[in-house]
């Protein structure tokens, strides 16, 4: 019979009426409990304990030494360390002393399992780990005992040659065993060294993020003409030049070709009153739900599968920029000195509850899902995890720490929830009537298309490098800068319904790389659909998830 796992609980039992201990009996773990940090390091050595939870709200627990102490002792670095009820400003210094996990108070007994229980994998997977390198030390042992042996053997063998040939067999064959456990000791090490310098080449694609200053200021001029041709502005203008042109030839004519001019004086004009009239509708839409429409910033970092720690950079230069290797690419280390290693991601999300809950796709959040690149670091055996999560509003000069509250399991879609509290912003209101999307009706799309570069492309040259030049590449600083400024806020394109299927919705409102989360309206204001199309470029047919799909997962 397997033994049951233990875990110890550090908090106030007197205060939490003893659920947790309920809940982690009930699911067949061995749970005990202490009430502070002597105490819990007792148990901790004396026990074998796999996974300490400590409540953060317990009086006087002191969670910051015992998460230092804890890792501090040889006998215990393997235990796994939760953090409950952590807060947003407490939760990142509990981590870099050590802790695994901070839960927040808001999570609900299946998250609070479903986190225990994956970091009781990762235990037994270190356990795992160290019985194959005890074995295979014990194995290299025997193989230098054996090549001992066969070195005394052939001297006795010169001194006594009347030894029974039967025995040089037998040690000989010994000694061919502990070679080939050797080898495969040897073997197993120069393996997971190859799998994790894949890994790092795969964690060095994604951690580039942003490019050099001049890159980002290059990168934001050419999406800035981009923005100019492709806006309505400029379609409508290039519409009336076209006129104008038309009306002029038709002066020049003959009567054959004036009625082929004339078709296509009336087809042009046609096309601008359809724009001018998109734009009225387009205008109100813009007025009334800008600023519910939010850029999201997610920061991924990357967990070791077999220790649970954090890869980090081997350290900072005087410049404070990462190592680099002879090609310019940064030294990765389980033991760095320096930060983590993080990777930066963007996308859409737009208010729909007043409680502070946002609509968005699951690769936004979960920027790993279907991506074969990230795929790459995770069968190396790194797991990324979300370091952080903001939301920026536009007309806030500060982001929003936001959560996952909830994922879809039947689409691309996750609601994520953080406090809007005060910022009096519109509530996004879904339509998924069968007759709210309909093929050729106008609809407008916000989004975050681009991301950053979109957002800089509209700041200006100037502006662009003071800001990318103060925050020298930092993403989160440069967000930061821009929400400050007042310089974040989605980008408005028009377009028309192409077709309505049963998972999806097409239509030819422009969009690209960080789109995706964003909400699609129709001509009445509401939301026909989710955003989820990444497509390289402007243009082309573009993909919405259907509103129906995104209130059943708000219910």
């Amino acid at each position: 019979m397997t033994a049951k796992e233990k875990i110890l609980v550090v908090e106030s039992f007197a205060q939490a009426g003893g659920e947790r201990l309920e809940l982690l009996q009930s699911a067949g773990y061995e749970v005990s409990v202490a009430g502070f940090v002597d105490e819990a390091l007792a148990a901790i050595r004396e026990k074998g304990i796999a996974v300490v939870l400590m409540d953060a709200a317990t009086p006087n627990l002191d969670v910051g030494r015992l998460i230092v102490e804890v890792n501090g002792s040889a006998t215990t670095e393997d235990v796994r360390l939760l953090v409950l009820c952590g807060t947003p400003a407490e939760g990142p210094r509990w981590l870099d002393l050590g802790a695994d996990d901070v839960v927040p108070c808001s999570a609900s007994n299946d998250e609070l399992l479903a986190r225990v229980r994956a970091h009781l994998r990762a235990w037994r997977t270190v356990q795992e780990l160290r019985r194959q390198t005890r074995i295979a030390e014990e194995s290299f042992q025997m193989a230098q005992t054996g090549f001992t042996a066969l070195a005394v053997t052939e001297k006795m063998t010169r001194d006594a040659y009347t030894l029974d040939r039967r025995l040089k067999i037998g040690v000989t064959a010994f000694i061919l065993v502990a070679a080939v456990m050797a080898a495969i000791y040897f073997g197993f090490f120069r393996t997971a060294k190859q799998e994790t310098q894949r890994a790092y080449a795969a964690i060095t694609r994604l951690e580039r993020g942003l490019a050099s200053e001049e890159e980002l200021v290059a990168r934001a001029a050419k999406m800035r003409d981009e923005l100019d041709r492709s806006s309505a502005q400029a379609q409508q203008q290039a519409l009336e030049q076209k006129s104008a042109e038309l009306r002029e030839q038709m002066t020049q004519a003959n009567n054959a070709e004036l009625a082929t001019l004339r078709k296509q004086l009336d087809d042009n004009n046609s096309r601008l009153r359809s724009i001018e009239q998109q734009s009225r509708v387009a205008q109100g839409i813009i007025r009334a739900y800008t600023n519910s429409v939010a850029l999201l910033h997610v920061v991924v970092a990357f967990r070791h599968d077999a220790t649970g720690r954090r890869l980090r950079y081997l350290g900072l230069n005087q410049q404070s920029t990462p190592i680099t290797d002879s090609e310019g690419n940064p030294v990765f280390d389980l033991d760095g000195r320096g930060p983590e290693v993080r990777a930066d991601f963007f996308g859409t999300g737009f208010l729909v509850a007043a409680d502070g809950r946002l609509m968005t796709n699951r690769h936004v959040i979960e920027p790993w899902w279907k991506d074969d690149e990230i795929s790459s670091a995770r069968l190396q055996g790194f797991t990324p995890v979300i370091a952080e999560m903001k939301a920026f509003f536009p007309g806030s000069a500060t982001a929003v720490d936001m959560r996952v509250v909830k994922v879809s399991p039947d689409a691309d879609l996750a609601v994520v929830q953080g406090d809007v509290s005060g910022m009096k912003l519109e509530v996004l209101r879904f339509d998924s009537r069968a007759t709210a999307a309909v093929s050729g009706q106008p609809v407008v799309l916000m989004g975050y298309a681009t991301g950053i570069d979109a957002i800089l492309a509209r700041a200006g040259e100037e502006t662009v490098r003071s800001i990318v030049s103060a925050a020298r590449g930092n993403a989160s600083r440069i967000m930061a800068e821009l929400a400050r400024r007042g310089l974040i806020r989605p980008l408005n394109t028009q377009g028309h319904v192409g077709d309505v299927l049963a998972d999806r919705i097409v239509y030819d409102a422009q969009t690209t790389t960080g789109g995706s989360g964003g909400p699609v309206f129709n001509a009445q204001g509401r939301v026909i659909g989710v955003n989820f199309a990444v497509l390289r470029g402007f243009g082309g047919s573009n993909f919405g998830i259907p509103a129906r799909f995104a209130e059943s997962l708000l219910k």
